[in-house]
């Protein structure tokens, strides 16, 4: 029987890891050496998908042999990137902005062998509530969201500032879209439920 190739995430983020366990796959993380400057003019979805394939690329030239994940969110409100605020007080002020707005979270995906690649990009549509600076101050107090682009993590707490939220992929909104990643590894090779699926 063939040895599955080894799986790699090209990553050091710890919400994508705990996503990828979720398969139950075996893999490594390696964090890749990747400039993240949007280029001029650059589209946010555009962004997204780039970063994606440059982190997978980068790590697979490391690797050969390996199926390497890489993958890349940028939040935007009216198609203006909104990024990781950084500290309480950039929080409090991206929280303020998006009272009440749509925000779009493009999670780009990439997988590669190195000689193959394959790449997504799966929007969520998140309408956060009118939110009082009480609210906002109460919830970064509570969860210090300052690692995340639109200071809100959905998958625990931050769910309390939505009022809606629209995705093909309930996965996306924490940065690997498992759906669309599920699907991909399997045509890698890699099926998370083995020939099952």
């Amino acid at each position: 029987m063939p040895q599955s190739p080894r799986l790699i995430l090209a990553s050091s983020s710890r919400y994508r890891r705990a996503m990828l366990e979720r398969l139950r796959l075996p893999f490594e993380s390696i964090s890749p050496d990747v400039d993240e400057t949007p280029h001029p003019g650059e589209a946010p979805a555009a962004l997204a998908l780039r970063l994606s394939v440059a982190k997978a690329l980068a790590v697979a030239s490391q690797r050969p042999g390996c199926v390497v994940i890489g993958s890349d969110q940028v939040a935007t409100v009216d198609g203006q990137p909104i990024g990781k605020p950084g500290d309480f007080a950039r929080a409090q002020a991206q929280l303020r902005q998006l009272s009440g707005r749509m925000v779009e979270f493009h999670s780009a995906l990439a997988v590669t062998d190195g000689q193959r690649t394959e790449q997504t990009d799966i929007v969520t549509y998140c309408k956060f509530r009118k939110l009082t600076d009480a609210a906002i101050d109460a919830y970064l107090r509570a969860e210090e969201p300052y690692d995340t682009a639109g200071s809100a993590k959905a998958e625990s707490l931050g769910i309390a500032l939505m009022e809606s939220m629209q995705s093909d992929d309930p996965t996306a909104i924490i940065g690997l879209p498992l759906i669309a990643l599920t699907g991909m590894l399997t045509r890698f090779g890699l099926p998370p439920l083995g020939d099952a699926a």
